[in-house]
């Protein structure tokens, strides 16, 4: 018995005479084309040394069930693949699969419409983690906020996730829709910004704060300013009640521009030293405002953060459905906890 590195060994074997044999790995055997048929012994097929040394998918751990790892071991462990290797390679490679061993079930489809950011940003987040629960997740991302209710609405979607519930009741009772929240994620603070101003001290007399024009933002809008003791609204003031720039008491000697909610970081960006705005989360996302430099943003622990939080909306009758469950339940993670703080660095903030 003469042992040798094992990709010399049929090298050994050809150099050799009629008294040398030698024990090959299938796969040098291959390489040497060396004849199946003439095989005098082999390792059994159905023993501890196939399942030990057979040839394995490998992926990086935590991908064991994403719907590309999935798709990847379903083909592979099919009946055409079995025939390949039996016709090809006559017994010097053997699939260890077949009735005892089942294929991946298939994924069923979840499909989620969304903003493209950050929700479709965070969706990505929860692919892999879905796909273990057994579900292949389809994010189709909207940019405006009719299209992902609409259909919702009509079944396109299975959920979507990019409003909050004051816009969604006002949506459900002006479209007839029934549409109802599943589960609050995130929300997106309203911050102050200025061009070149980060410090409220710095803000100068006769200062124009831009704000947005809806009821609900505007309310918000306000309320910020009044939070920092920039304007003065009337007492008890309050999201329920609403205010708008007609109810302000005193302006500070400040200029209030309301304004469409999109347009806020251009009518800021365009704006001097003395223009400030008061810019939603995700618009300001989409502008690339720094939040290292807002001068203001409201309380995460106050009512705004509750009521404008963002939701998980499903059709009336879904809420509790596997479907949903599933989505909840990776999105309401410490994993997507930990990336939303890691990337939106205080722009998006979790409810959980």
């Amino acid at each position: 018995i003469v042992p040798v590195a094992a990709e010399t060994v049929p090298t050994q074997l050809l150099n050799g005479g009629a008294d040398t044999l030698a024990v090959v790995n299938g796969n040098y055997a291959l390489d040497a084309g060396l004849d199946f048929a003439n095989v005098i012994a082999i390792e059994a097929a159905e023993g501890e040394v196939a399942q030990t040394y057979a040839n394995i998918i490998a992926v990086k751990e935590g991908n064991e069930n994403s719907p590309k790892t999935q798709a990847l071991v379903s083909a592979i462990l099919s009946a055409p693949v079995a025939e390949f290797i039996a016709e090809k390679y006559k017994g010097q490679v053997v699939a260890i699969f077949g009735e005892q061993a089942e294929a991946p079930a298939q994924l069923e489809t979840l499909t989620v419409g969304a903003s493209a950011s950050p929700h479709a940003e965070i969706l990505e987040q929860v692919k892999d983690a879905l796909a273990a629960e057994g579900y292949d997740l389809k994010i189709v991302v909207f940019d405006d906020y009719v299209l992902p209710n609409t259909a919702l609405e009509d079944g396109e979607l299975d959920a979507n996730y990019f409003q909050h519930t004051p816009y969604l009741d006002s949506f459900n009772a002006a479209n007839g829709t029934h549409l109802v929240s599943a589960a609050k994620i995130h929300y997106e603070p309203m911050g102050l910004f200025g061009n070149g101003v980060t410090d409220k001290a710095d803000i100068p007399a006769g200062a124009t704060f831009v704000v947005p024009a809806d009821d609900s933002n505007q309310t918000r809008a306000l309320l910020l300013l009044a939070q920092e003791d920039l304007i003065t609204l009337p007492e008890g003031a309050s999201l329920g009640t609403g205010v708008s720039t007609l109810d302000v008491e005193d302006d500070h000697g400040y200029k209030i521009v309301a304004v469409a909610a999109e347009t806020v970081p251009t009518q800021l960006l365009n704006g001097g030293a003395d223009t400030f705005a008061v810019v939603n989360g995700n618009y300001a996302l989409d502008a690339g405002l720094d939040f290292g430099t807002v001068i203001a943003v409201e309380a995460a622990e106050g009512e705004v953060a509750q009521t404008y939080a963002n939701i998980i909306a499903v059709k009336e009758g879904n809420e509790n459905s596997p479907k949903t469950q599933a989505l909840v339940k990776v999105l309401l993670s410490e994993n997507v906890k930990s990336f939303i703080g890691d990337k939106y660095q205080g722009q998006v903030q979790t409810v959980f």
